[in-house]
């Protein structure tokens, strides 16, 4: 009696065990679910946000592209692929076009390797003040490209110019040179604006890269005897091949959109030398002078999309060929 009474005592213990246990998990969903609301609640804003004014209007442009329509009123001018191949054979787009792509390549070119030279000098740890310089060099970054296009027009004008002055009492010039107003010089100068604006951040995804890199496998070169530019060419490159191809994948799309500076500069001028396919788009979109074209400039639009979804695709090949990560420096 008294082992059949213990045994019965047992199983009520843990049927009460089990049902004290049940109500904990029911809180626990409960505040679970509560969680997920207001994570939902705080992430709202943000997805109408986005809702409204990215992905609306992105699919929205392509049946826009279809129509003939200046931005008011119904859609009611069908017209078919009318504008695509009215895109095409407009030799302004191209010439938008062949801009762009040569302010990407010589960007890249230049400012990828010498963002890379600058990081490996600002992580030497002989170097002091570095926060500073760091400091410095990303200023231009933050700086609002309206006003970095503004100024630099004032930097580069013809007359009373800061870089003719500096040239004429240098001796390097005999009359100011309309740097900006010019043909030939035009493009030039927009692209080394375009490369000191970005430079800083090409800079600081570099020393990400290079802050990340083991000290552990340094230490063991030197104890081999490696010197500084064997550890930089079989340490050192090797390593940040995967970040290096992210940042040249970054800076290439980035490079791709540069409306701002080139609106505040030089508004495409003179003779469409510095025109490019987002201005040529804004022109069509907004246009001041006479009815806007908002078809024809979503038209146009897409297919700088593409362009730019292909050449997206090329380099992020390349960034999963070489094992690289997201987003530099992890």
């Amino acid at each position: 009696m008294n082992h059949s009474a213990k045994l019965e005592g047992n199983t009520a213990a843990r049927e009460s065990g089990a049902v004290k246990q049940v109500k904990p998990a029911k809180s626990l969903n409960r505040q679970q679910r509560r969680k997920a609301l207001w994570c939902y609640a705080f992430i709202a804003p943000q997805l109408i946000m986005f809702i409204v004014f990215t992905l609306y209007p992105i699919l929205m442009s392509y049946v826009y592209s279809f129509y003939r329509w200046n931005g008011y009123g119904p859609l009611e001018e069908f017209i078919g692929f009318d504008n695509f191949i009215e895109t095409v054979y407009d030799p302004v787009f191209w010439n938008a076009f062949k801009n762009n792509f040569i302010f990407m390549v010589v960007l890249v070119c230049v400012q990828v390797p010498l963002a890379l030279v600058l990081a490996l000098i600002l992580n030497a740890s002989w170097l002091k003040g570095s926060a500073f310089y760091r400091a410095i060099y990303f200023l231009p970054v933050v700086t609002t490209t309206a006003v970095v296009g503004l100024v630099m027009r004032f930097i580069f004008g013809a007359y009373k110019g800061l870089v003719n002055e500096v040239l004429i009492k240098l001796g390097l010039l005999d009359k100011p040179v309309d740097w900006i107003g010019s043909i030939d010089t035009a493009l030039l100068i927009v692209i080394i604006v375009g490369i000191w604006k970005s430079f800083g951040m090409k800079m600081i995804y570099w020393l990400a890269g290079l802050q990340s890199l083991p000290k552990e496998i340094y230490e063991a070169a030197k104890v081999d005897g490696a010197t500084a530019f064997h550890q930089f060419r079989f340490i050192t490159i090797p390593l940040l091949l995967p970040v290096g191809s992210v940042i040249l994948l970054l800076s290439a799309v980035n490079a791709l959109h540069v409306f701002d500076l080139v609106k505040a500069m030089t508004e495409g001028g003179p003779a469409f030398a510095t025109d490019m396919v987002d201005l040529y788009i804004y022109r069509y979109a907004f246009s001041s002078a006479g009815e806007a074209r908002v078809g024809f400039a979503s038209s146009a639009g897409i297919f700088y999309g593409i362009a730019v979804l292909f050449i997206s695709l090329i380099l992020g090949g390349l960034v999963k060929l070489t094992g690289g990560k997201s987003s530099p420096g992890h």
